[in-house]
């Protein structure tokens, strides 16, 4: 899954599903995290298994882990997961 993250976002939350200008699909998100020390990335992995309702040890950041487009591997049932994430990007 493509995660656009705003850190230092003032809250911990998923904002909704956006299309970028190369056709790619990105969840939104924000977390109150600061980009410094990798604090941002454990506070999204925290935040999307939170919403996609697995472990924090079944989120697992791929790659983007310098820049704002990250990507995350998420471990469970693909449908369910999707579904929870878009209930949460409402």
């Amino acid at each position: 899954m493509r995660v656009r993250l705003t850190p230092h976002g003032g809250r911990d939350s998923i904002d909704g599903i956006e299309t970028l200008a190369d056709g790619s699909t990105v969840l939104l998100a924000r977390v109150r995290a600061a980009a410094q020390n990798g604090e941002a990335n454990d506070a999204l992995r925290t935040l999307l298994a939170k919403a996609a309702g697995v472990s924090r040890s079944r989120v697992a950041l791929t790659r983007g882990a310098a820049g704002r487009i990250k990507l995350f591997v998420l471990e469970g049932e693909p449908g369910a997961i999707e579904e929870r994430l878009r209930a949460a990007a409402g």
